[in-house]
């Protein structure tokens, strides 16, 4: 799945070309993926993209009068062509008035858009529901001491709850607790201040340096445009067989349903 670094590395590219055009014309094979009236959303004729933004994990295309709304879920992908070669997994087409095509493609169909105006941005739209984002200044010990406090879930769940730092996803949440020393299954509420200062302080170095990667390409996910990052290569306990500290092979359980890599040795359980 995206994380904040590939929706990132997208959001780049798609600006590069986007802003400027006029949407001509619209194809919805899957309207089920489409969480605004139909007849709403084809109000994006004509309409012009003045800016793409990103939110944690979600785009904001912004025209002129409407903010479109997109998540990619699981395998989603956003092609800007010159001619439209239809394959079965182009779910949302827009003619642009270039000549080019945005191709919105998703194999599993899990990725959702919503149309709203601008001024309903935070209030209408999963939006509203986001914590902050990893490298606001919001961000700090004493905000996540308050939200941790009645957590008693193990922090790698909690890394994961996008209503508390939104944009961590799986791969980086393990990458964050091997480079703090911290313990997965710990249960949140019993972190310290400077257990806090170390997840804020390496999330925002390895998103960071994620973003300056263009990303982590595993199993089926690239960007948009075949952009591959690169930040697996940088990866230092998700899929790996052994600490790059210790050199003791490391354990994979089950969190939440998520498979989680952590090194028993570097990562101490609390006694």
């Amino acid at each position: 799945m995206p994380e904040l670094p590939e929706v990132e590395t997208v959001r780049k590219v798609l600006k590069k070309n986007l802003i400027g055009l006029k949407i001509d014309s619209l194809i919805v094979n899957y309207p089920s993926m489409i969480k605004t009236d139909l007849t709403e959303f084809n109000n994006l004729i004509g309409e012009e993209v003045k800016d793409i933004k990103r939110y944690g994990k979600w785009l904001v295309f912004i025209t002129t009068n409407y903010c479109l709304v997109s998540h990619l879920r699981m395998e989603g992908k956003y092609f800007y062509v010159p001619i439209l070669d239809m394959n079965k997994h182009d779910q949302i087409v827009f003619k642009l008035n270039n000549g080019y095509y945005l191709k919105y493609n998703d194999v599993r169909k899990f990725g959702v858009m919503y149309l709203v105006k601008p001024d309903k941005l935070f209030i209408d739209t999963p939006l509203k529901d986001l914590g902050l984002e990893p490298f606001s200044k919001d961000l700090t010990s004493s905000y996540l001491l308050s939200k941790f406090k009645i957590k008693k879930t193990p922090i790698k769940t909690i890394l994961l709850d996008q209503s508390i730092i939104t944009g961590i996803g799986n791969i980086y949440a393990d990458e964050i607790l091997f480079k703090s020393k911290i313990f997965p299954l710990k249960k949140a509420n019993l972190l310290n201040e400077s257990e806090c200062l170390k997840i804020i302080n390496n999330t925002k170095e390895i998103l960071e340096e994620a973003i300056s990667l263009g990303g982590t390409t595993i199993r089926s996910y690239t960007s948009s445009l075949g952009v591959k990052g690169s930040y697996q290569t940088k990866l230092l306990v998700h899929t790996k067989t052994n600490c790059p500290l210790c050199n003791k092979k490391l354990e994979v359980i089950k969190i939440g349903g998520r498979s989680t890599y952590y090194c028993s040795n570097c990562q101490v359980q609390d006694e």
